[in-house]
């Protein structure tokens, strides 16, 4: 005789109003009852993709100020492109993390991709 092995997820039924309409959707089909794991690999990643993006976009404000030189330089618009490519998706993810361990509604940590697979 077999045993039955207890899990942690918590599943609830779902009771249809009336039988002729099985095949629409119900909002308790898409309540999360497990916990979520924090996808720490990625909030890193995100993390570093939000400093990095942050002060090359310094640099390229501070090179196209002249700052460094009397005149504008051209090389800036390089750093100023990357710094755009890595501030933006690091910013979106550092913020979502952020509200997701705050707890405002509308926000989980399930909304971050995860890459600890």
């Amino acid at each position: 005789m077999k045993r039955k092995e207890r899990t942690k997820v918590k599943y609830s039924k779902l009771v249809s109003i009336s039988n002729d309409r099985e095949d629409e959707y119900h909002d308790d089909q898409f309540t999360e009852n497990s916990p979520v794991k924090i996808p720490v690999r990625s909030i890193v990643l995100a993390t570093f993709l939000f400093l990095v993006g942050s002060v090359l976009l310094i640099l390229a404000g501070l090179l196209i100020g002249g700052v460094f030189g009397d005149t504008p330089d051209a090389s800036s618009a390089p750093l100023l492109l990357i710094g755009s490519i890595t501030f933006i998706p690091g910013f979106y993810h550092v913020r979502l993390a952020y509200y997701a361990w705050k707890g405002y509604h509308g926000y989980s940590f399930s909304d971050i991709p995860s890459y600890d697979d």
